[in-house]
Order: C-alpha cells, then structure tokens, then sequence
C-alpha cells in the first residue's frame, strides 16, 4: 500500500484532534502541515510548545510505522526540541521528518518545523524503538 494512504487509513485521533493533514509520505520522509488554532496555543497567542512536539512527534512515529516491517510497532522512548521561533495563531506550520538512523531496534528522526514562508519554528529529535 502506498505510504501515504496506509497512513491516512491510520485515523490517530490525537493527531486528528490536533489538525494534523499529512501531505506526503515514503521511507525517507514525512510531511505534514497542521493549523496554529486559539486552542492549541499559550499566551500570548503562539503555538503551545506541547503541541509543537506533539506535532512532530506525530511525524517520526508515523515515518518509523512506514519503515517497519510487517506486524511490528513502535513507541517514541527519547525527544529532544529545540525552539527557534513562535508560531503565532492563524500560522500554517509544516513539519518535514526525516530518518537520522534506521535500525533493526530503533530509529531515529529529525523533524523540522517551520511556517511555509520557511521561518524555522523547531527542530525535534527523536528515538523510535521498534517493539
């Protein structure tokens, strides 16, 4: 099945609740573009960190899930943000995921978070293990 349908027929309900839109999938990377809303945000009306990550780790995951080999899961064990910039409500921001190392027990991704002007909001990494 084709990446990006396999994981659109996943229906995550956190990323869903989220506003998560996935745009593009394969083994080597993710793409993803979710709306900055009053209810995701901190004041002042800016991109609560929590959902930033949440974001991308919704990326990595789902990047490991199209790595994976038949009948196996993953769980995120390790994530590390930085934060470079706010993305103020009404932003659309995109996430790009892709692999740093891919192994047989874990994985490892990158994602970078930015508004589609290209202004860096975070960069996240994080550690899949491979259950």
């Amino acid at each position: 099945m084709d990446p990006l349908a396999r994981i659109n027929e996943m229906k995550l309900p956190f990323a869903e609740l989220l506003g998560i839109e996935f745009i593009s999938a394969s083994p080597d990377k993710i793409v993803a573009e979710m709306t900055v809303r009053v209810d995701l945000c901190t004041v002042p009306a800016v991109l609560h960190g929590g959902a930033v990550m949440a974001f991308a780790d919704t990326l990595g995951a789902m990047g490991t899930i199209v790595n994976l080999p038949q009948g196996a899961g993953t769980t995120t064990i390790e994530s590390k943000t930085n934060f470079v910039a706010p993305a103020p409500v009404g932003t659309r921001v995109v996430g790009e995921a892709r692999p740093i190392h891919r192994g047989r027990r874990t994985m490892i991704w990158q994602t970078r978070i930015a508004t589609r002007e290209g202004r860096l909001v975070a960069l996240v990494t994080q550690t899949q293990l491979v259950l």
